[in-house]
């Protein structure tokens, strides 16, 4: 169920020849007013059509953007196989676990009508493990992790109101090692490393508890020692955490747990053993994500120095950056400034060489029986499960995939510009490009800056559909790294501890503001677009610039009151870090919220909601639209029913992108190309004429 969603107008056919030849006149003159863009007219120097932006035909549909299944991950490799999260765009874009075997032979090894995924942490991530024949794998709906044994149905091993994800096996014993978030009681969830039988359900053994959270339980080789990652509020997983070992008893149980480096403070992540039993990890101590590792005398020794980041934010379980290819050389992928590069580090030497620089993002990079593999996108169309070979990489897997015609692709410009405070903010720029068409004299293109869901996600240069569909279009696209985002150090990631709500939305308004200086885009149709943190930078945007001509916010947040009323565990104490402590005398979180603000609110809102939606709840967005739409501003709602924070159904998907398109054009006064369906807005009379 869509909640105001668009009704497609019928077409008119009015009988002409009933019409007096001086009304038929005045009927196409003013046709011709109302819809300037329409009139087909081609360049006599270029050939090309003249049009305005926004409104050029492009081959580029939604359905080409979302329509197929292009969306995996979660890499292992077991007995000469790979396995994988896919989405499945004919199933509402619910999870199954592919299997590859050698020979590019492709199999369901569970169905996506399973729809396997973790809610550990509410975002969840490394959902699934499998051993020999058999998997264990979360169910979406229930959070149960079931066992799916060969000729056997599907058997749960947990309890109901537990979540388990980032499971390793334990050998001995039969027994799994997960994460597990126990939902059972009232007040917060409480978090542990637990042993689970691989046969049976019950409870499992409790082996570490007590912090606020847990990830990544790691079993060396010889099956003695355990080491995890833990951490307390208000800490996220990439400000402070803990590494810890212990002694697995043969016979259960973690003994002698012992806290590493707790002189140390930064964000340890990624945890691994090496062949031969040594410890490694990434921790961030010298501002950049890098490999480190514990020597034999048990000291701190730094692999690689590199101003890189050599791994992720951790909203998700399971990420994975490196991997042995043996125990003197590591594959491993890192970022520098959006570019993504793998190389291969040679440990006794600390030599490296360069593998694979053309892509915009490599993650899953895990050992198979043969070699390293891996999950990349290119900065071209193609993406897929990727093997190392020697010092290159070959494509062994990828989804099926919208065929783009090159001639139709934007490529991006990377910018670059200080903020108020001297700070460089980061972002990559795509023009309006489509071979068959251009502007109108003396024109410009519309902007639309992307926010990413923030505020320590980042936009990269790896292939985007989405951004594609909008530059063929006429569009010019802005993807901001504003301060917060990651991928440029902690320093960056941390420049906005505090500044919530002001340091992101001034990088935005500067950001456009230097594009309009440069003469790329046009300064009266500027549009800015968001999801949940980026929505709120959306919000706040409109609210307190008059820089943006229209805005579109994808479950933003408008009430830090409300957002840290229902928070869940895992972001329960963020805002304490992104904004500060609020107090009755110094109420912080209601001076940022755009939602007490409204009244400086007047640029046309488009507001699209998950209708379940756990972490930004739908009565925000309705909230918001109901007081625009009370004052007269020009708002458009979409909410759709059983969706969660983002969007999943390739369908609705679809239909959120079009309706953008739509509002855009009434918004800038141009009409879109195509069948676009129609959107209710309200107050649309209110509309200012381009």
């Amino acid at each position: 169920m869509i909640t105001y969603l668009w009704k497609q107008e019928p077409t008119v056919r009015p009988h002409f020849y009933f019409i007096p030849l001086l009304s038929l006149l005045l009927l196409c003159f003013l046709a011709a007013c109302g819809k300037p863009d329409h009139v087909e007219k081609v360049d006599k120097r270029s050939g090309l059509k003249i049009a305005a932006y926004g409104s050029w035909l492009s081959p580029i549909t939604a359905e080409d953007v979302y329509g197929l299944s292009d969306d995996f991950g979660e890499l292992q490799s077991v007995n000469g196989a790979l396995y994988f999260v896919q989405s499945d765009s004919s199933a509402q874009g619910k999870i199954g676990i592919k299997r590859l075997e050698t020979g590019s032979k492709l199999s369901d090894a569970v169905s996506s009508a399973f729809d396997v995924r973790s809610t550990v942490h509410e975002y969840g991530g490394s959902p699934f493990l499998a051993i020999g024949q058999s998997i264990f794998a979360s169910k979406a709906e229930d959070q149960l992790l079931y066992r799916f044994a060969p000729n056997q149905e599907p058997v749960p091993l947990t309890m109901p109101g537990t979540r388990h994800a980032d499971c390793v096996r334990y050998s001995k014993g039969s027994r799994l090692i997960c994460v597990r978030e126990d939902h059972r009681n009232s007040g917060e969830p409480t978090s542990s490393l637990v042993a689970l039988n691989l046969n049976f359900a019950g409870e499992g053994e409790i082996l570490i508890d007590g912090d606020d959270f847990y990830s990544s339980p790691r079993v060396s080789p010889d099956m003695k020692t355990l080491a995890w990652i833990a951490w307390q509020h208000p800490n996220m997983p990439w400000d402070n955490t803990e590494l810890w070992i212990g002694e697995l008893a043969p016979k259960g149980g973690v003994h002698n747990p012992k806290r590493l480096l707790s002189d140390k403070n930064g964000s340890i992540t990624q945890v691994s053993f090496s062949p031969s039993g040594q410890l490694y990890f990434v921790a961030d101590f010298d501002n950049w994500w890098n490999l480190y590792r514990i020597s034999s005398e048990g000291e701190l020794e730094q692999v690689l120095d590199k101003d890189a980041e050599f791994a992720v934010p951790d909203w998700k379980l399971g990420n994975h950056n490196y991997a042995f290819e043996s125990e003197n050389t590591i594959i491993a992928s890192y970022s520098d400034k959006g570019q993504a590069s793998l190389i291969r580090i040679f440990l006794d030497t600390g030599i490296t060489e360069p593998i694979a620089v053309d892509f915009g993002e490599i993650s899953q990079v895990v050992k198979g029986e043969d070699g390293i593999y891996f999950v990349g996108a290119k900065v071209t169309p193609e993406k897929g499960i990727y093997k190392v070979k020697g010092r290159g990489v070959a494509l062994i897997y990828s989804p099926e995939l919208a065929t783009v015609d090159p001639n139709y692709i934007s490529r991006a410009v990377s910018v670059s510009l200080k903020s108020s405070d001297g700070v460089t903010i980061y972002g990559y720029f795509y023009g309006a490009r489509n071979p068959d068409f251009i502007g109108l004299r003396d024109s410009r293109p519309p902007l639309l800056v992307m926010l990413h869901g923030g505020p320590t996600a980042k936009a990269s240069l790896a292939f985007r559909r989405d951004i594609q569909f909008w530059t063929s279009r006429g569009f010019a696209v802005l993807d901001l790294n504003y301060r917060g985002s990651s991928g440029f150090g902690r320093a960056y990631r941390q420049s906005l501890y505090g500044k919530w709500g002001i340091a992101d939305v001034e990088d935005a308004v500067r950001a456009a503001g230097y594009l309009v200086n440069k003469g790329w885009v046009d300064g009266t149709k500027l549009a800015i677009r968001g999801s949940s943190a980026g929505g709120l930078t959306v919000f706040s945007a409109l609210v307190f610039y008059d820089t943006f001509k229209a805005g579109v916010s994808y479950a933003g947040i408008s009430d830090m009151e409300v957002l840290s009323r229902d928070a869940h565990k895992f972001e329960s104490s963020y805002l304490e870090l992104l904004v500060g402590k609020n107090s009755a005398e110094n109420n912080v979180y209601r001076e940022r919220s755009p939602l007490h603000h409204l009244d400086r609110l007047n640029e046309p809102l488009l507001l699209i909601q998950g209708g379940d939606d756990p972490v930004v709840l739908a009565k925000q967005s309705t909230e918001v639209f109901n007081k625009l739409k009370a004052r007269g501003v020009p708002v458009a709602y979409l909410e759709f029913e059983g969706e969660g924070h983002n969007l999943r159904d390739p369908v609705n998907q679809m239909t959120a992108i079009e309706a953008e398109l739509y509002f855009y054009g009434k918004v800038f006064g141009f009409t879109p190309a195509g069948d676009v369906p129609t959107l209710k807005i309200e107050n649309v009379h209110r509309l200012k004429k381009h």
